[in-house]
């Protein structure tokens, strides 16, 4: 009998699914002979482990489920024993058997403590606690690339899906309106990280609805945008560029009713001026300004050239010699969104409204090519990127990097090693 240890039950479901326990002469805790027919699939909803394993207890052959615990107490803790769902458990597999458990009409549900070889227990427990970038990183070195490489299409669509529930939330409270929904997520992306929620709120202040109806005055589009964000609040004085600004937004204000957002929340501390919020917003009213009904227009479009053309917009001319408001730089260069920053915008907002508009409206051709556009951008450039190419793992596309971003961030950091093929292959590796 293995030795009790502070493990999670999902080491025990591992052990279990991949029938790495002994089961030669085995018998439950009251002494019934036991074969492990089938273990049974594994249930990843609610309700027992495993569904549909077969079991011989002594002469008779049962079908039903498993339940999987570290402690036979768990059973009783979890209130099994109050649970119709659980009466179809055939068998109750545990790490420590410390009670007898029952069914809801108080029949003794049969007992297996679960017994593997140690070298399991041991490889698992390194990576738990492990302090390293990832749990594997000092055996890194003993898995072939070409494994994890072959888990990339399940990460990145799991990496879509986790942005498809983000998006569908947001489509509900905007009653299903595409284009409202599509407005504000990639106003929030303008503000890549740092201004992110200043650029939503100012979105949900200011509807792409009221924005269309100014679609062919880059002025006013500008007025309604620096007017809703605040910034047009910090000073009463200032340059021509600017006071027509404030006059135009206070008749704006009146005839819509309007309420600005809190100066406040910019942010422009530590970030490069040509990142500057009233940069970004002008660059956003010259995207609205050139195109009407963004989101329409993108599911139409079916090359990455296309995209770039779209987004490769430019902040009005006064910021050519400005970065903030009545502050004259000594450069002058047309502030033009960049290439990386269309990337951006591009991996971050218009797949994942591929991806899910496809998804939605049962059109596979829009969520493959959103599949086929992130195979066909660069690879990004970012700290976790780096750092798998230090472990030899060199992505050749933002299909790659955004498959490693989500086994960083959803597998790695959280340690789920036994989702993940490298660290399944470790647990199971014999030293």
């Amino acid at each position: 009998m293995n030795t009790p240890f502070n493990m999670p039950e999902e080491f025990l479901q591992y052990i279990w699914e991949n029938r790495l326990f002994e089961s030669e002469n085995i018998e439950t805790c009251s002494g019934e002979a036991l074969e492990i027919i089938h273990q049974g699939k594994r249930n990843t909803d609610s309700g027992p482990d495993f569904f549909n394993a077969r079991i011989k207890l002594g002469d008779t052959v049962w079908a039903g489920n498993i339940e999987i615990h570290v402690k036979a107490s768990d059973w009783n803790k979890h209130l099994h024993q109050n649970d119709k769902a659980y009466d179809n458990v055939v068998l109750h597999v545990v790490e420590t058997y410390d009670t007898e458990i029952a069914r809801t009409n108080g029949e003794t549900i049969p007992t297996l403590v679960l017994t593997y070889p140690e070298y399991l227990r041991n490889n698992y427990q390194s990576l738990l606690d492990a302090k390293t970038w990832i749990a594997c990183e000092n055996r890194f070195h003993r898995i072939d690339p070409i494994l994890l490489q072959l888990g990339f299409n399940r990460l990145m669509i799991g990496r879509l899906e986790s942005k498809t529930e983000a998006i569908l939330a947001r489509l509900q409270l905007n009653n299903n309106d595409w284009n409202e929904t599509f407005y504000q997520v990639l106003a929030r992306s303008f503000g890549f990280k740092v201004n992110a929620v200043p650029f939503e709120l100012l979105a949900r202040s200011l509807p792409a609805s009221l924005l269309a109806k100014h679609k062919n005055n880059l002025f006013q589009l500008e007025a309604l945008l620096f007017g809703n964000s605040g910034l047009l609040n910090n000073q009463l004085l200032g340059d021509d560029y600017y006071l027509k600004l404030r006059k135009e937004y206070s008749f704006l204000y009146k005839k819509y009713e309007l309420k600005a957002i809190e100066s406040h929340l910019w942010k422009f501390l530590r970030l490069r001026p040509v990142n500057f919020p009233p940069v970004r917003i002008s660059q956003l009213a010259a995207l609205f300004h050139r195109s009407e009904s963004l989101f329409s227009n993108i599911i139409e479009m079916e090359s990455l050239s296309e995209l770039y053309t779209l987004f490769r917009v430019k902040a009005s001319e006064y910021w050519d010699t400005h970065y903030n408001f009545n502050k004259a730089s000594k450069s002058q260069q047309a502030k033009e969104l960049g290439e990386t920053s269309i990337q951006v915008l591009i991996i971050n907002v218009v797949i994942p409204f591929l991806f899910v508009y496809g998804e939605k409206q049962n059109k596979n051709h829009l969520k493959n090519r959103a599949l086929e556009f992130l195979e066909q951008l660069p690879p990004e450039v970012n700290s976790i990127v780096a750092k798998w190419a230090e472990l030899g793992i060199k992505a050749r596309s933002a299909f790659e990097t955004q498959a490693l971003l989500q086994l960083k961030n959803n597998y790695c950091e959280t340690k789920k090693c036994l989702n993940c093929q490298v660290g399944v292959k470790l647990v199971s590796e014999r030293e």
